[in-house]
């Protein structure tokens, strides 16, 4: 899907049961749910064919694909939670996020959905927090709000906790890591109530789905994806928040950081990303001075997407499978070489990848690199 079939294809609500069941089948991710809807068209095609793919791929069990009953349960717990699902193809969906390598094809939402369509800053920060780093993310997100952005965070203890209480009047959005009945931490689940009166929950998993360690850096993605800035208020040398600076640097968003004490283990981190040239936050005008000519611009959507898979494209046949298939071991390697070494086409290259990744038996390493499993 192209940036411009995303604005021209607004599903039916068949359609949308379509697709959460393709995001929901084994192994298909977002990066994977557009490739098979470039392939095949629909998500309906592409759910038909992925029994027959995932075999050529060698996977070891058939595939397990989420039932259109189980998406039907899915979207009446949804409904009676009062959770709306949104489509990348819609009006509503935000365009920064869009821009993202894979922005979820479906995100679940509960709120205040014009908040979606403002500018956003995302604010970050330490878990255990210090007393002068709370006070300061309350203040700072209360006047960006006041300012007219919605501020992003991830509901997680201390920082996140200080910026969505410091934009409860003015909007917030909440990035969960678990389902929309998961709430995490519990503790917060009053103050996920309280953003709702002008803000919004925001999730890409299912029902019921309990966070784990994996899934936090998938919801920061979310989290800095969104916004047009990101703003680290205090962090270690090993946390989440730089992983979601890193995230905002690779997404072409800007970066902010707030100075702190150098004795101070819960500053490392946000001191080292201002000796890397984040921009320094000493107060709201910081943020606003330097957004202002970005929010001026248009958002530009990528024409295509970067590992697409031709529709064109033939199968490839045994000799091709093999021949890519006797390049792959645990070493990650570009996609480039496989193409160059291999001497098949870039489209039967990346078909072989769609089929071996639908089978569990390749990682993506990012930046084009691939290993076998």
């Amino acid at each position: 899907m192209s940036g411009d079939d995303n604005q021209a294809l607004i599903p039916s609500d068949e359609q949308k049961l379509d697709w959460l069941c393709l995001i929901r089948s084994q192994h298909v991710g977002p990066r994977i749910f557009r490739a098979l809807m470039t392939r095949y068209g629909s998500a309906r095609a592409a759910l038909d064919a992925l029994p027959t793919l995932a075999r050529r791929g060698g996977a070891p069990a058939p595939s397990r694909i989420y039932s259109r009953d189980n998406a039907k349960r899915e979207l009446a717990a949804m409904k009676a939670l009062g959770v709306s699902l949104i489509a990348m193809s819609e009006v509503t969906y935000p365009q920064r996020l869009r821009m993202i390598d894979g922005a979820p094809p479906l995100l679940a939402v509960r709120g205040n959905v014009t908040t979606l369509g403002l500018p956003m800053v995302a604010i970050v920060g330490a878990r255990n927090a210090s007393a002068a780093g709370l006070r300061f993310a309350e203040h700072l997100a209360r006047d960006l709000g006041h300012a007219g952005f919605i501020i992003v965070s991830g509901l997680a203890r201390g920082i996140d906790a200080a910026a969505h209480r410091g934009s409860l009047g003015s909007g917030t959005i909440a990035v969960l890591a678990g389902g929309h009945d998961q709430i995490y931490p519990p503790e917060h689940a009053s103050l996920a109530n309280a953003i709702l009166a002008q803000g919004l929950l925001l999730s890409e998993m299912p029902l019921g789905w309990q966070p784990r360690a994996g899934d936090f850096p998938r919801r920061n993605r979310l989290i800095s994806g969104l916004a047009a800035g990101i703003v680290v208020v205090e962090a270690a040398k090993r946390s989440g928040s730089l992983i979601t600076a890193r995230l905002a640097l690779e997404q072409g968003r800007e970066v902010f950081a707030v100075p702190g004490s150098p004795l101070d283990p819960r500053a490392e981190g946000s001191n080292d990303l201002l000796k890397q040239g984040a921009t320094i936050v000493t107060e709201a005008d910081d943020v606003i001075s330097a957004l202002r000519p970005i929010l001026g611009r248009p958002v530009e959507l990528p024409a295509e997407e970067p590992e697409r898979v031709d529709a064109q494209a033939r199968e490839p046949d045994t000799d091709e499978r093999s021949r890519i298939v006797d390049l792959l071991g645990p070493t990650p390697t570009s996609v480039d070489d496989l193409i160059r070494l291999s001497g098949c086409s870039a489209g039967t290259v990346r078909t072989v990848l769609l089929e071996l990744e639908l089978a569990g038996r390749i990682h993506r390493h990012g930046a084009g690199l691939v290993s076998l499993i």
